[in-house]
């Protein structure tokens, strides 16, 4: 804890916290320091429990994926109080636990809607590596439904779903940019030079695009 502090730059909690990111740590020094530390389960857990966001983003980092019970990650969740120790959670931990397709049904049909945007994060994961089983035209049909007056977090995660699923599955590629189109989801959404703008029907054409190109050119 005290190394942490003094990584902490006020430059850099500056910039984090425009995310809603309460810390002021290097994520480069962050993950040095995670290198170094190497894989330690119970340090992890310990330093969960301080509720420190640097120190939970190490935590995520140093700990044992696998080892985590399924009602602790839940727990975990929604002790995640800011977007990075969600995503880095999600993204670092669950997905690589075998509780992961228990909680993404369970964490999808939450009334809470970070928690259900965590349950959509690991439906995505699923449409692009393993969608076998999955009814595609159901996720549509809830995107359709329910994305526009989704929360933020929510209407993120519902809109990254649904570019995956044009991207990954042409059959359904016209509905998903239809879909887009209809909701105008993020269409304004500021996106810096050099970047892909998170509107579907640009995502999906421009992600799609590029992959045509790369398979033509092997």
């Amino acid at each position: 804890m005290v190394e942490l502090a003094e990584l902490n730059d006020p430059r850099t909690r500056e910039v984090n916290e425009k995310h809603g990111d309460d810390h002021g740590v290097n994520l480069g020094k962050l993950r040095a320091l995670a290198k170094r530390l190497k894989t330690q389960q119970e340090l992890a857990r310990r330093l969960w429990e301080t509720d420190d966001t640097a120190a939970r983003l190490l935590a995520l980092l140093i700990c044992r994926p696998k080892a985590f019970e399924r009602d602790e990650l839940d727990v975990m969740l929604r002790q995640a109080r800011t977007p990075k120790v969600h995503d880095w959670l999600v993204n670092y931990v669950v997905k690589k636990n075998p509780h992961s397709e228990e909680l993404r049904l369970a964490w999808s049909a939450d009334s809470d809607p970070v928690v259900a945007s965590a349950g959509w994060a690991l439906t995505t994961e699923r449409v692009t590596k393993n969608p076998a089983g999955l009814d595609l035209a159901g996720l549509l049909d809830v995107i359709e439904a329910q994305m526009k007056d989704a929360p933020d977090r929510l209407q993120w995660a519902m809109n990254h779903c649904l570019a995956q699923i044009g991207i990954d599955h042409p059959e359904y590629r016209a509905r998903a940019i239809a879909i887009g189109e209809r909701l105008q989801v993020l269409k304004d959404y500021p996106t810096s030079p050099g970047c892909t703008s998170p509107f579907a029907p640009i995502w999906i054409t421009e992600i799609v695009r590029r992959q045509n190109d790369k398979a033509a050119t092997h």
